[in-house]
């Protein structure tokens, strides 16, 4: 009876983070294991405006950060690419099949996940949204009503490509914003 399978020695996790998020664009990281080398490339929110969005920009971005990993982490034959099965990361799967890597398309949790999810909070942090905006998992509505408090400001940090952003999502950010004004001017005028 032979081995079906061959056991890979090392690997190659990647991950991604910002994917689902109203704002900025999407962190993507990768950890060697079993060194735990660990590495991560930030994609910009201008690949998911227009025409960049339109034109898929972003999986342009995904696989230049696929050949960074390659050439930082320095993959071999005994080393198996797990990459998570989120579309961003479709052409990075593709990209190392193309190169003769074994990939395996998979559900990235642990270390890693954790990782990329920080490294998107810590972005959003650094253009000012406020951490208890981000406390939570399903922080689509609070990012929502962080940018329409001064949407003049903050829509160019929104990926405004998304037909949704175009179609509904503007429009409830605007009538928040004016929501917001209505409630400060009668607080005003009461005092």
């Amino acid at each position: 009876m032979g081995l079906s399978q061959f056991i890979y020695t090392k690997e190659i996790l990647i991950d991604d983070a910002g994917w689902g998020d109203l704002i900025l664009g999407v962190v993507i990281g990768a950890l060697k294991l079993p060194e735990r080398k660990y590495m991560e490339r930030r994609i910009p929110v201008s690949a998911f405006q227009s025409p960049n969005f339109e034109n898929k920009v972003y999986l342009e971005e995904a696989t230049r950060i696929g050949r960074e990993i390659v050439e930082a982490m320095q993959p071999d034959k005994e080393t198996c690419c797990k990459v998570c099965s989120g579309y961003i990361l479709s052409s990075i799967r593709q990209y190392l099949q193309d190169e003769g890597f074994h990939v395996e398309k998979t559900v990235i949790t642990g270390e890693l996940q954790q990782r990329v999810e920080r490294s998107f909070k810590e972005w959003c942090i650094e253009v000012g949204v406020p951490p208890q905006k981000l406390a939570t998992e399903r922080r689509f509505y609070p990012l929502l009503e962080w940018v329409a408090e001064k949407i003049e400001l903050r829509e160019r940090l929104v990926k405004t490509g998304w037909k949704s952003w175009q179609n509904k999502w503007r429009q409830k950010a605007y009538e928040i914003h004016l929501q917001k004004i209505a409630q400060t001017r009668e607080k005003t005028r009461r005092r």
